[in-house]
């Protein structure tokens, strides 16, 4: 498990206590909405026991007069189109909004992701924007900051251990009208390329495609589902699926990249794309009109996600959007359809 704290939190006061951790928060502002016996008791019990509170995200959400404002980022990666167009719509809104950002990249790695969050956490960021790593099963280094009434935004890949604030894309509807534009087209044994189900958006994606089989009278075999979600992997898993006469007469992927591995593979095999084989992707990056055929793909819109997360953040640093609210919010996806499924 990722190394916790040793510093009191107000969770711990609250369990302590037998109360709410909203309740320690206010008694420590002092809050009129508690009873002044109480906020007294509670006061007294932090002082005791050497709490000390994140000092830089209060004075942030209540003071006029503000400290330097950074908002600490973490991305899988930064040169990936789809989490820079994330980056770029975080710093966009940040910079309109007087905040500056701090980006790291996890690498996929959830002993990095641990190691950064704590180093902005120690850091004393205002907030954090995290994309979390494929491998992230665990919580601890996130929990802490909504633990400290600090805001912790998810945006993409959910946490769905943690309650805080998130901003998705509609996986579910963006991967059932991809897979049913397939089928119209003529398709029926459509392969699915996607990865581990423990991310919430791979298992929206791979439900889209398995709702739109059915719903059009397919068959979801099993046997059309491989665990392939990188260009590399497209490469070599393609060839396999296509020999035989019962091979895919189409295949979906969960992002750009694993669809034009597939794409480059199946030319390689001797296929025609899309006359043999269609192919479509999930992301609408720019190497989706760099190949040829040009791809069809869902547009993900990274820009509009990324500011809608700076967005809610920014909004409970300075207090307009209560950092107790969980807000949820959904960037509708729309399906390009290019070259690779005419």
């Amino acid at each position: 498990m990722g190394k916790r704290s040793t510093q009191l939190t107000m969770k711990d006061i609250a369990r302590q206590m037998g109360t709410s951790v909203s309740t320690v928060s206010r008694a420590l502002k002092d809050s009129p909405r508690i009873s002044p016996e109480r906020r007294a008791e509670i006061q007294a019990f932090a002082r005791e026991h050497n709490f000390i509170p994140n000092a830089l995200a209060g004075t942030l959400r209540h003071s006029k007069v503000e400290p330097q404002k950074t908002i600490g980022v973490v991305v899988p990666e930064i040169v990936h189109y789809y989490f820079a167009s994330i980056i770029s719509g975080i710093e966009e809104k940040a910079s309109a909004e007087g905040f500056l950002v701090m980006v790291n990249q996890s690498c996929e790695s959830y002993e990095r992701e641990v190691t950064l969050c704590n180093n902005f956490y120690k850091y004393k960021v205002c907030g954090l924007i995290v994309v979390q790593a494929k491998d992230t099963k665990k919580y601890a280094h996130f929990t802490q900051y909504v633990e400290n009434d600090m805001p912790i935004v998810f945006c993409d890949r959910i946490c769905t251990g943690v309650d805080a604030s998130r901003v998705v894309v509609d996986d579910y509807i963006g991967a059932y009208n991809a897979v049913s534009h397939l089928i119209e087209t003529g398709c029926k044994r459509i392969a699915f390329f996607g990865s581990q189900q423990s991310l919430e958006i791979f298992k929206n994606r791979f439900n889209g495609w398995k709702d739109a089989m059915l719903r059009h009278g397919l068959k979801a075999d099993s046997n059309l589902v491989y665990e392939c979600d990188t260009m590399e992997e497209a490469e070599r898993i393609t060839p396999m699926i296509l020999e035989g006469d019962d091979h895919p007469d189409a295949i979906f992927a969960v992002n750009d990249d694993t669809a034009i591995g597939a794409l480059y593979a199946t030319k390689q095999k001797g296929f025609r794309v899309p006359d043999d084989i269609a192919i479509c992707g999930f992301t609408n990056s720019n190497r989706s009109t760099a190949c040829d055929p040009m791809l069809t793909t869902v547009e993900q819109r990274g820009h509009v996600m990324g500011m809608e997360a700076a967005d809610i953040l920014i909004s409970q640093v300075k207090g307009t959007l209560s950092i107790e609210k969980v807000e949820k919010r959904v960037v509708r996806t729309q399906l390009i359809v290019r070259g690779s499924t005419l």
